[in-house]
C-alpha cells in the first residue's frame, strides 16, 4: 500500500483529501505546516508528498526543496488556487513531479497521483534490477547439465507463469535462494522487487517486525513508522528463507497472510492488503517438523503447493566441471587476473570430493585457488588440503634432503626454511599469498624471514 502525505495549513482540506484518497486505496498522513511534513517524512516511509503552494513559515516551494534534498526519490505533486506561468515553470524546475491548480476534479488528481507513484516505482524497480545484475544473481547462473537440474529448470519455468507459493528444500549451499530468483525472474513479475528475509538469522520480536513492519511507537525503539518485506514486496516476489525456524506463533500469522493477503503493522490496527508470491525454503525435512510437532501442518500444505527438492552437489557430479569453469570466469575477473584456466588433475580431484558444504563451498574454493593460482592455471597445489591430501604411505626421504648428524631442532628451522623460500618461489614473491600457502599469518612470515635471513 502506498502511503501520501498531504501537507496544507487547511484542515478542513485536509480532511477531504484523506477521505478521497483513502477511498482510492492508499495510506493517508497530513500535516498543516511546512515543518509538520518534514516530521512526518522522517518519520514514516513515504511514496509520495501532495503540498499546498501557500502556507505559512515554509512555502510549498521551499519544502520541495528541503524533500528534494533529504529524500531524491520521493515525488512532490504541488496545488495552489494561485496559479502562474511562472509558477509552475518555477515548481518543475525545482524537481517537482507535477503542479497541480485548485479547484481540481478528483479525477484529475489521482490520475496525477498514480502517475508519479508509477515513476516512483520505476526508479526504484531500475535500482533493484541494477543492483541484481551487480550480484550476477538472475536464472542464467543456474548452472548444470545434470537430469535432476534439468528437471528443476524446466519446473521453475512451468510454475513461474503461475500464482502458487513453492517450497524449494535442500542441504545448505545447495542454492535454493537462486531458485527463488529464477522463479521470479521468470515470472510475470518480474519488473517488481524481489525481497528476501532469512527466518533463522532473527529474534521472534525482530522477525516479526521486519516481515510486517511496525507503527511509530509500536515498541521502544520504533522511532518510525516501517514497511516491512511483505509491504515492500507487493505485486513482486517474498522469499522467506529456513522457513522452518519460525516460532509457532509466527507460524500462525503466516498462514493467515497466505490465506487472506493481508496483515497489521506491529503495533498498527488497520489492516493492510498486499499481493506478494511467496516462495519459502529450508534445509529440513518440513515433513518430519510436522511430525515432530515443531511446524504446523496447515501452514507446511499452504506452502507446499509445489515442490522443488535442489539435489546436493555430491549427486551430481557431472556440474562440478561446469560450476568450477563459472566460477572461475566470475572471480577472474573480479580480481583482473586474466583468462585462469584449471588443470585436469584438480577436476578429477574437485569431482571425487563430497562437498559437504555444496555450492557455496566450491565457490569458496575456486575464489582462493583463483586468487593463489600461479601462470593463471590452477593446480592441485592451489586446492585446499581436503580435495587434495597427501597419500598415507608417502614418506620424507630424510637421508636425501635433511643434513644427517644434526640435531632436531636445526633439522626442522631447516625444513623450515626450505618450504618458506618454496612458498615465495611460488608465490613471485609475494608474502600474503606466501602466508597462505604456508597456512600462517603474513606478521608471523615476516618473523620467519628475518629469522632465517632471507629479507632484502
Amino acid at each position: 500500500m502506498d502511503t501520501i502525505l498531504v501537507v496544507d495549513d487547511e484542515s478542513n482540506y485536509l480532511t477531504v483529501m484523506e477521505a478521497l484518497l483513502g477511498e482510492a486505496g492508499y495510506e493517508v498522513l497530513t500535516a498543516q505546516s511546512g515543518l509538520e511534513a518534514l516530521k512526518a517524512a522522517g518519520a514514516s516511509e513515504l511514496d509520495l508528498v501532495l503540498t499546498d503552494m501557500k502556507m505559512p513559515k515554509m512555502n510549498g516551494i521551499e519544502l520541495l526543496g528541503e524533500l528534494r534534498r533529504l529524500y531524491p526519490d520521493l515525488p512532490v505533486i504541488l496545488m495552489t488556487a494561485f496559479g502562474t506561468v511562472e509558477k509552475a515553470v518555477t515548481a518543475m524546475k525545482k524537481g517537482a513531479f507535477d503542479y497541480i491548480l485548485k479547484p481540481f476534479k478528483n479525477e484529475e488528481i489521482l490520475v496525477t497521483i498514480a502517475k508519479a507513484l508509477e515513476h516512483r516505482h520505476l526508479i526504484l524497480q531500475n535500482r533493484l534490477l541494477y543492483q541484481e545484475l551487480e550480484k550476477k544473481y538472475g536464472a542464467p547462473n543456474i548452472v548444470g547439465e545434470s537430469r535432476s537440474m534439468q528437471e528443476i529448470l524446466a519446473l521453475v519455468k512451468r510454475v513461474a507463469a503461475s500464482r502458487a507459493t513453492v517450497l524449494v528444500t535442500g542441504e545448505s549451499g545447495t542454492g535454493k535462494e537462486l531458485i527463488a530468483r529464477a522463479i521470479h525472474q521468470y515470472s510475470n513479475r518480474a519488473s517488481r522487487t524481489f525481497v528476501s528475509v532469512n527466518c533463522a538469522a532473527l529474534t521472534e520480536t525482530l522477525l516479526e517486525s521486519e516481515l510486517f513492519g511496525h507503527e511509530r511507537g509500536a515498541f521502544t525503539h520504533a522511532v518510525a513508522m516501517r514497511k516491512g518485506r511483505f509491504e515492500l514486496a507487493d505485486g513482486g516476489t517474498l522469499f522467506m528463507d529456513e522457513v522452518a525456524e519460525m516460532s509457532p506463533a509466527l507460524q500462525v500469522k503466516l498462514l493467515r497472510v497466505l490465506q487472506e493477503m493481508e496483515f497489521e503493522r506491529v503495533g498498527g490496527t488497520r489492516s493492510i492488503k498486499v499481493d506478494v508470491r511467496v516462495v519459502a525454503a529450508s534445509n529440513k525435512d518440513l515433513k518430519e517438523e510436522v511430525e515432530g510437532g515443531r511446524f504446523r501442518e496447515d501452514l507446511f500444505y499452504r506452502l507446499n503447493v509445489v515442490h522443488l527438492h535442489v539435489s546436493p552437489l555430491r549427486q551430481r557430479q557431472e556440474d562440478i566441471p561446469l560450476l568450477a569453469a563459472h566460477f572461475i570466469k566470475k572471480y577472474a575477473t573480479e580480481n583482473v587476473r586474466g583468462k585462469v584456466r584449471i588443470a585436469p588433475e584438480a577436476i578429477k580431484l574437485m569431482v571425487k570430493y563430497p562437498w559437504p558444504g555444496n555450492v557455496r563451498e566450491l565457490e569458496n574454493v575456486i575464489e582462493r585457488a583463483t586468487i593463489l593460482c600461479g601462470d593463471n592455471v590452477i593446480t592441485p597445489q592451489d586446492l585446499p588440503g581436503e580435495l587434495a591430501p597427501r597419500p598415507a604411505e608417502a614418506k620424507l626421504d630424510i637421508d636425501r634432503f635433511i643434513p644427517p648428524n644434526i640435531p632436531l631442532n636445526e633439522a626442522l628451522d631447516h625444513i623450515e626454511e626450505q618450504m618458506i623460500r618454496r612458498a615465495l618461489e611460488k608465490s613471485g614473491q609475494v608474502q600474503v599469498r606466501a602466508a597462505e600457502m604456508l597456512g600462517i599469518t603474513k606478521s608471523l612470515l615476516q618473523y620467519k624471514l628475518k629469522k632465517y635471513h632471507l629479507t632484502n
